[in-house]
């Protein structure tokens, strides 16, 4: 079935993909012509789009150095040691994991056991992951509809801010947001031709996308499943059985590191991060699952408490996918999609139940929706980067509710609302340009206008000569795309570094709970007295916040983000350790100590000297050194590439190692050096961190380094 016959009734004998009997063309012409059915031109263009998009992906890649280095000290790890790269070490002494499973630093580190520790082999990986995404969708949306509405779809996903930023970055999102993306695809594929391998596939891709980023994974296992069961052409009782297929495929595939990582003897593996008992399910139903909805990570900033967190990591509620936090990030084609979405669904409402074209409405519908709806409530930790979850399926949905009301066009009610969906796009693309009114002033107006006057060509567009029509479609497809494409490049032309990113230019994303207003930037303050700023955006000169929870409180800069004007420069003032809004650099905040003071969600900067000193016989040792939280240790780490010990984990709050641990480990010979300061989160429950701390400092020998503060584990004080 081609583009062409998408709306008549389903062949009598079982429906098979488009072009499924046309002979295919040999390699490489085959590559080149695409399908028989397609226009010369469809599969030049779709190649030339995924070479657009690599190429602006790898656009001065290396600026972001070891971005998140967090996961860049894990790569470093992995690939100097497999028993570091099976369990997601941070450290190749495997002390501690990571908080995630490890399956999004596999990629990352067979490149650099290639390629050697270096910004690009790190973040190469995660611009490959982003071009294949823009394939599958291309390739979703093009089995049910026309090769444009496959190109609008891949066009929309590249250039969406935050799939621009997390391409080019190496958190766990990217590889969710592909698996994600190949779940959606195979399911679709599934609900043709009743095959039982594609359901498998797809319960494959999504146990695998738990490995990557553990419960988030099952966001958008409801919506496929229904699909499915409704509309899969095979008779019900089998239905059910290939779901229980895929349900086993998914165990399977996710389960089996799982099962490993449990059954293994607890002393002879590392601390698995993040958790409080060493324990990856506590992790996975706690503080990366059930934690995030109610708020109550344990372990986490300010977790534990009751749902706390709400006001913390930003205002929940319908329309948090839209306001001052997020908006930019993602929210520029939303209105539009969620029109097409509906436009969809009522076209296919008289079609039968095996409707492929209903069918993926469904299913990428489905999934946008219900992920918005769960971001748009957690109660816990939140990332504005979080909803590049989200960039596939919004995509999607753009491209076939465009292709679908273009051919329909005569149609007077698919008329008015692709241009409505227009308007839409043109308004709220207004709306968040001006949020930025210093950031190319002249621009809202173009999308404004633009919109509105190609809507207006679009409500006659059944009625106009070939030209005129492809001239509407194609302005008020600029007109759309203007706003998020100017956020995409601003996003490409600068670095992001640090463990919350955003995209856009400053001021795009205003982090801080209630009465966030535009303008903030790292450092931006916000009117209840919440630190506005973003941790980890260079560049920006915003209005200095109180840092969190407020004047007084805990220290409030970024550390290790140097010459950032108003946005705490903890690592040369050796102040406070900084929480996520934090504005001027925190005084009388906690963790003092020069040098060594490691952001919490950010690293030192590390001088040559001391460089030199950790290095020094560093071979003799499993630690060269040891530091409280993992950004601090990770620092360390990647600049001499030795194992640092990271006490407590990311947040300084997970008991491990113990201190009676940590004592035999210095007794052993094991650690070199303690490096002062580090970060210490709250709602740790063992004192861990500050117990160490205190017993190194009372006990051993102080050793400055310019102004990094070091006590050597080898020399009684």
């Amino acid at each position: 079935m081609t583009s062409t016959t998408v709306w008549g009734p389903p062949p009598a004998a079982p429906p098979q993909a488009p072009g499924a009997d046309q002979p295919r063309q040999p390699f490489p012409r085959g590559l080149w012509r695409g399908r028989p059915e397609d226009p010369r031109w469809a599969r030049p263009a779709l190649l030339g789009l995924l070479a657009v998009t690599l190429l602006l992906y790898l656009y001065d890649l290396g600026a972001s150095g070891y971005a998140n280095s967090f996961y860049s000290a894990a790569v470093q790890a992995g690939s100097t040691s497999w028993k570091a790269f099976f369990f997601g070490s941070l450290d190749a002494g495997n002390a501690i994991t990571v908080d995630k499973p490890p399956a999004s630093l596999w990629p990352m580190e067979l490149s650099v056991r290639i390629f050697g520790l270096r910004s690009w082999a790190i973040l190469a990986p995660e611009v490959l992951m982003g071009v294949v995404s823009v394939a599958v969708v291309y390739a979703a949306v093009r089995r049910r509809f026309s090769p444009v509405a496959g190109l609008i779809a891949g066009a929309v996903l590249a250039l969406t801010p935050v799939a621009a930023l997390m391409f080019r970055f190496n958190n766990p999102d990217a590889m969710l947001a592909l698996l994600m993306s190949v779940a959606c695809y195979l399911v679709v594929r599934a609900v043709e031709d009743g095959r039982t391998k594609w359901l498998v596939w797809a319960g494959v891709a999504i146990g695998f996308a738990f490995l990557a980023k553990t419960l988030q994974a099952f966001l958008i296992l409801p919506p496929l499943a229904v699909v499915y069961a409704v509309c899969a052409p095979v008779p019900l009782r089998k239905r059910f059985g290939q779901l229980a297929a895929a349900t086993l495929a998914l165990v399977v595939s996710g389960g089996w590191w799982v099962a490993v990582v449990e059954l293994w003897p607890a002393s002879s593996r590392p601390y698995i991060g993040g958790s409080q008992n060493n324990s990856f399910l506590e992790l996975t139903f706690g503080y990366n699952g059930l934690g995030r909805l109610n708020g109550e990570e344990t372990g986490s900033v300010g977790g534990g408490g009751g749902g706390g967190g709400t006001g913390m990591w930003g205002e929940t509620g319908w329309d948090r996918m839209f306001n001052s936090e997020v908006g930019g990030q993602i929210s520029w084609l939303l209105p539009a999609a969620l029109i097409l979405l509906a436009a969809g669904l009522v076209a296919t409402r008289g079609l039968r139940r095996t409707s492929v074209t209903r069918a993926s409405f469904l299913v990428w519908g489905g999934s946008l929706l219900t992920t918005m709806v769960v971001f748009s409530y957690m109660a816990g930790i939140f990332h504005q980067y979080y909803t590049v979850a989200l960039a596939p399926y919004l995509a999607a949905v753009v491209g076939m509710g465009a292709g679908l009301l273009w051919e329909r066009r005569r149609e007077l009610w698919a008329s008015i609302t692709l241009a409505a969906s227009v308007v839409a796009a043109a308004a709220w693309g207004y709306v968040l340009l001006n949020r930025t009114p210093d950031y190319l002033p002249w621009l809202k107006w173009l999308v404004l206008v633009g919109g509105l006057t190609a809507a207006l060509g679009l409500v006659f567009v059944g009625r106009l000569t070939r030209q005129l029509a492809l001239g509407a479609a194609a302005a008020g497809l600029v007109a759309a795309l203007a706003g998020p494409t100017s956020y995409t490049l601003s996003t490409l032309q600068e670095g992001h570094t640090g463990s919350i990113v955003t995209a856009g230019p400053a001021g795009a994303s205003v982090m801080g709970g209630r009465g966030g207003r535009p303008g903030g930037g790292p450092g931006g303050g916000t009117r209840d007295g919440f630190g506005g700023g973003i941790p980890g955006q260079p560049g920006r000169q915003n209005q200095p916040g109180n840092g969190f929870p407020g004047a007084g409180g805990f220290g409030g800069g970024v550390p290790g983000q140097n010459g950032r004007q108003n946005g705490g420069q903890g690592q040369r003032n050796g102040n406070g350790f900084g929480f996520p809004g934090g504005g001027r650099t925190g005084e009388g905040g906690m963790g003092g100590g020069a040098g060594g003071v490691g952001g919490l969600l950010n690293g030192a900067s590390v001088s040559s000297e001391a460089k030199k000193l950790l290095e020094q016989d560093a071979g003799k040792y499993t630690w060269a050194a040891a530091s409280v939280g993992s950004q601090n240790a990770a620092s360390y780490q990647l600049a001499t590439g030795e194992p640092v010990m990271a006490i407590g984990g990311f947040n300084g709050t997970d008991p491990s190692p113990t201190p009676a641990q940590f004592k035999k480990y210095v007794e052993e010979g094991k650690i070199h050096y303690f490096i002062a300061g580090g970060a210490m989160g709250g709602g740790g429950t063992s004192g861990t961190a500050s117990g160490i701390s205190s017993w190194v400092q009372s006990t051993f020998k102080k050793v400055t380094v310019g102004s990094a503060t070091f006590y050597d584990l080898t020399r009684k004080a």
